[in-house]
């Protein structure tokens, strides 16, 4: 068996290694052919790759390829990502490879027609005694002559009946079918298509990032401007540059809840609309977006983390929004930074990324004083809006009954704000009725019978979750420690709770709440924003899914209830997150032609985080805030990587990280602290012990990783996961 009948395959499994395979009847076969393969019992998808594998003996027990599918390789570029990504994050390279691998639908091509209805020619002619005129087909005909062109299914669907009423309809020649393309790709955007007028900082800034698109090399550009200063008309002109050029632009989102908004922005400037891709698509356009992306049909893709990874056959531009959020870290499975990783493919790629936010991330501002990015600022608001002013209330002086959490001067300036025909916005970053419930006779706190969490009441839906397992539960009757009944008390507030009193206080004005649990799809999230558009909401409530790019020309007012909640605990960034949320929520107010207010309700008005805000003073924040980490020697000036070590026995958990701790490197540059438990030492049945290395920034990090897990072996039943760079310290 020589080397040429050889070839490795890399399966889409938590496996290191790629398996080797004759290439058989589907031969020849070159790197990034997809192709399909049997392994174990099934069959799987996978990738031919790198490397030609040793000669095997005669009598080697191989099996063949079946077959090379019939789709685009997956790239060079895309194949150095993966093993890029799998070797700094110390992951699987196959883990890493299900990420951007086809679905096995969008390699199969659809049927170039299909059905869709029509009035029939027959239309009541036919609707005598032999088609009765039910209130099921009338509903039918109704939808059809307003909506046509949808198939059985989707019809059926609208109208709320079974499929078999449809069918009846064209059996009798009320409904016609006519065949049409399966799919209708959108038109091309048109890059000649001029914006909105830049004043001269935005044109400078355009100028810039189109320059850098233009060039053809790596380049990271941070584009930083405070809240409404026109930050995505800017980028745009970079975009504007890839599409002249004929290539494919990657605009990064942190949410899906900024999907629908950013959508209707990106076809209003380029009078086309984009392909979207998040978690919520449904599977057939997810296949057709797929096959689209990787023939570079589609030509701007704008999306949630997983873009990233997506089999692009020229890519032109990264545009990272809200380049700061911490929802670009995935916390669960291959654990990377979608903003860092999104750099290291625009140099793989050889083309521009460009960062922007409002609030910059501490590691890309030291990277420009590094002179490593290349730094465009936009300091005032477009169109002459003025920054809202921002007043801090000091709960500790306020008199606020038991259970209540609107001061008075915010519920002052809400009444105001209502009656001059403007919104105004209730912001808690805590979802449901109540962070905690207890027991008023012994104590008892209603915990997470799987993780070591208090149970979180949503009275919405009437039950008790957990936000870390999902686990529900309805409040029990008796209390299960004293077994008191009816004791149980809902202590501290959550936006349900929050809403509930702002009800009580504004009954005449209409409320919503916005969060993940009352809007937690692309579809419910645009309706709520264009109900409060259509000023139908006169006060929205709602968590952190507020606070991102969305854009309420009649708000005027945001109230934050609870502002130092993020400031608790051992969390070395909650500073950082804390100034740039809360910067974030107060950029809410104002955008438009009426001037905005914020009011912060603090039980800590002088901590540098509520003081610099008060003062508009980030560039005080940011220099205190990175003069403490470098006396730290943490991020950005040091480097962190944390060792979670879990298993369903506390004890052999325990024993395995220590043993870990006693392998770990000391000195040239590397510390190791812990073990000690995670400050949720008890997550999903699995008891948690956490490592932290702390390193100088010059050490290659997944190296001394490597290294260091390779010296000890851990029992079956204990796992161990690697975070680089972690944003979560739970």
């Amino acid at each position: 068996m020589t080397p040429a009948d050889l070839i490795h395959v890399l399966l889409p499994l938590p496996l290191a290694e790629p398996f080797t395979y004759r290439a058989g009847s589907a031969g020849p076969l070159a790197p990034g052919d997809i192709v399909e393969v049997p392994i174990g019992s099934r069959i799987s998808l996978g990738v031919v790759w790198e490397g030609v594998p040793a000669p095997l003996p005669e009598k080697a027990r191989l099996k063949d390829v079946i077959r090379r599918c019939d789709a685009p390789p997956i790239q060079p570029v895309l194949r150095k990502l993966v093993d890029w990504v799998a070797s700094y994050t110390l992951n699987p390279t196959g883990a890493v490879l299900k990420m951007c691998l086809p679905e096995p639908r969008a390699l199969v091509e659809p049927p170039p027609l299909r059905a869709v209805l029509r009035i029939g020619d027959a239309a009541g002619v036919k609707m005598g005694e032999q088609a009765r005129h039910t209130e099921q087909r009338g509903r039918v005909l109704e939808i059809a002559r307003e909506q046509p062109g949808m198939t059985v299914t989707e019809l059926a669907e609208v109208a709320a009946v079974s499929q078999a009423v449809v069918r009846k309809l064209v059996e009798l020649g009320a409904l016609q079918a006519d065949q049409v393309p399966a799919f209708r790709p959108p038109p091309a955007p048109d890059w000649q298509r001029a914006g909105r007028k830049l004043n001269t900082l935005q044109a400078e800034a355009a100028a810039a990032l189109r320059s850098a698109t233009e060039a053809r090399d790596f380049s990271v550009t941070l584009l930083e401007g405070v809240t409404g200063a026109g930050k995505t008309e800017v980028y745009y002109e970079a975009v504007s540059a890839a599409l002249q050029m004929g290539r494919q632009v990657l605009v990064l989102l942190p949410e899906i809840a900024l999907t629908q908004q950013s959508l209707d922005r990106f076809e209003q400037r380029f009078g086309a609309p984009a392909w979207a891709w998040h978690s919520e698509m449904a599977e057939g356009r997810r296949a057709a977006t797929l096959r689209a992306i990787s023939r570079g049909e589609a030509k701007v893709v704008i999306g949630a983390r997983s873009a990233l990874f997506l089999p692009y056959a020229d890519l032109g531009l990264v545009v990272v929004d809200e380049e700061h959020d911490g929802s670009y870290k995935q916390e669960e499975g291959v654990i990377y930074n979608a903003r860092d990783m999104a750099v290291v493919r625009a140099k793989l790629e050889g083309i521009a990324v460009v960062l922007a936010s409002a609030t910059p991330s501490l590691e890309s501002l030291h990277n420009v004083a590094r002179r490593r990015y290349a730094h465009a600022v936009l300091p005032e608001r477009h169109n002459a809006a003025s920054l809202p002013a921002i007043r801090i209330i000091d709960m500790r002086k306020e008199k606020l009954p038991s259970q209540r959490f609107i001061s008075a001067p915010l519920a002052a300036a809400m009444t105001q704000t209502i009656a001059a025909g403007e919104q105004g916005m209730l912001f808690l970053n805590r979802r449901g009725y109540a962070p905690l419930t207890l027991c008023g006779a012994c104590g008892h706190r209603l915990q997470c019978p799987n993780c070591a969490a208090w149970l979180v009441e949503h009275k919405r839906h009437g039950n008790l979750q957990c936000h870390h397992c999902g686990h529900q539960q309805r409040l029990p009757k008796n209390c299960p420690a004293c077994e008191a009944e009816d004791k149980f008390k809902a202590c501290g507030p959550g936006v349900e709770r929050l809403a509930e009193e702002a009800a009580m206080l504004f009954p005449d004005a209409r409320l919503a709440v916005m969060a993940s649990d009352t809007a937690n799809s692309p579809k419910q999230i645009s309706e709520m924003l264009e109900r409060m558009e259509r000023r139908e909401i006169d006060i929205l409530v709602g968590t952190q899914i507020v606070a991102k790019g969305h854009h309420f020309p009649l708000l005027t007012l945001v109230g934050v209830i609870d502002a130092d909640l993020g400031l608790a605990g051992g969390d070395p960034r909650a500073a950082e997150r804390t100034y740039q949320l809360l910067t974030q929520v107060a950029g809410r107010a104002g955008r438009a032609a009426h001037p905005g207010r914020v009011l912060l309700q603090s039980f800590d008005p002088s901590h540098p985080v509520i003081a610099a805000l008060s003062r508009y003073d980030t560039a005080g924040f940011l220099a205190a805030e990175m003069a403490e980490r470098q006396r730290a020697g943490m991020p950005p000036f040091g480097r962190l990587a944390a060792v979670i070590v879990s298993g369903p026995d506390q004890a052999e958990v325990e024993q395995a990280a220590r043993a870990l701790a006693r392998s770990a490197p000391r000195g040239n540059g590397l510390s190791v602290l812990g073990p000690a438990p995670a400050p949720l030492h008890y997550l999903r049945g699995r008891f948690r012990e956490r490592l932290l290395l702390k390193a100088e920034r010059e050490i290659d990090v997944p190296a001394a990783l490597r290294e260091w897990m390779a010296k000890t072996k851990l029992p079956s039943g204990v796992k161990r996961t690697v975070d680089i760079d972690p944003y979560s310290f739970l």
